[in-house]
């Protein structure tokens, strides 16, 4: 805040003051000592008075032009001081808002940072994701290949399954050709016993050692019938246990893919957010420069204030030297 104008008073002190240091208190001295404020025209007016009270104690009437002059320096002061104190609050204020802006920024240049930082993390995330995902799609294309593997040695299995099932097939079928044709002979070689006993004995133990190989090999086939079986169900259960494996990756991955989707619009939400705060920073900015063009228009107009007093003041002295050049002339003639 600048100080206000100056009285009587205040001269008075400054005049004191100066004589006490041995000083010769001019106009110029007396406007040092009050540290600069006031217009030589009041100082001067006010130290006339002091020196008038002084000398004889009798005060002398002023003229109008004096008393004008008087008035329009005591306004040009108080319009100065008025103008200095509004000048000062409006330079007061804007360096506030200022020093606010200059907060507001850093904290906006903090948060930025922040955001940058949490932007870095996010992408190094996202690469993170994407390779986990490569990963998992890698895996589940040999996972899909081992389980097409499995269903084609299972395909193969059945197939296998379904020949031992033909083979066992025409197996009994020999068989029952040969009890049909055993049956056969038996009935035909009853007529012929006695005649053909011994080569009857012959062939029917000769038939009853191709039963019992036959029998044997029937035995051997239903073996390796039961083991084609248990190897079917070991791999329908691997097959099972594989289609498990195929559907919990199969969530892993679509974990990861809205994994990757929530930090995608995270992001984007970042990128709002910042695009918020630098049209706030430009907003102050366009503040800041409004702020400082009222500053110079106030000034500008506080110049044209003190042109228009000293015009003021020049006017009133011409209109003092007119009537005393009236009265001269008048005398003279």
């Amino acid at each position: 805040m600048g100080r206000g104008g100056i009285n009587k008073a205040l001269v008075q002190r400054a005049r004191h003051a100066i004589q006490a240091r041995g000083g010769n208190p001019s106009i110029d001295a007396i406007r040092v000592e009050l540290g600069n404020t006031g217009s030589k025209t009041t100082i001067h007016r006010y130290l006339k008075e002091i020196e008038g009270a002084d000398g004889d104690g009798s005060a002398v009437p002023l003229s109008l032009s004096e008393q004008i002059a008087n008035l329009v320096g005591q306004l040009a002061d108080q319009l100065e001081a008025d103008a200095q104190a509004v000048l000062a609050e409006e330079r007061e204020q804007l360096t506030r808002e200022r020093l606010d802006y200059q907060n507001k920024t850093r904290q906006a240049e903090s948060r930025l940072q922040v955001l940058e930082n949490q932007f870095a993390q996010l992408a190094e995330q996202h690469q993170i994701v994407q390779k986990a995902l490569l990963q998992e799609q890698h895996q589940r294309h040999q996972v899909e290949l081992e389980n097409a593997r499995l269903m084609q040695a299972a395909g193969d299995q059945q197939a296998r399954l379904h020949d031992r099932d033909s083979q066992i097939r025409s197996l009994e079928d020999k068989h029952q050709h040969a009890r049909d044709a055993l049956d056969h002979y038996r009935q035909a070689s009853k007529d012929q016993r006695d005649q053909e006993q011994r080569r009857h004995e012959s062939r029917v133990q000769q038939t009853q050692m191709e039963l019992r190989q036959l029998q044997q090999t029937l035995i051997i086939k239903q073996d390796e019938l039961t083991q084609l079986n248990r190897d079917n169900a070991r791999l329908i259960a691997e097959a099972v246990q594989q289609q498990r494996s195929n559907r919990a990756l199969q969530q892993q991955l679509n974990q990861k893919i809205k994994a990757y989707e929530a930090a995608q619009i995270r992001l984007e939400t970042l990128g709002s957010v910042n695009e918020m705060l630098e049209q706030r920073h430009q907003a102050l900015q366009d503040k800041v420069a409004m702020h400082d063009e009222a500053s110079t228009l106030q000034e500008e107009q506080t110049q044209a204030m003190r042109s228009e007093l000293i015009e003021a003041i020049a006017k009133l002295k011409v209109f003092e030297i007119m009537p005393s050049l009236t009265s001269d002339g008048e005398s003279t003639t």
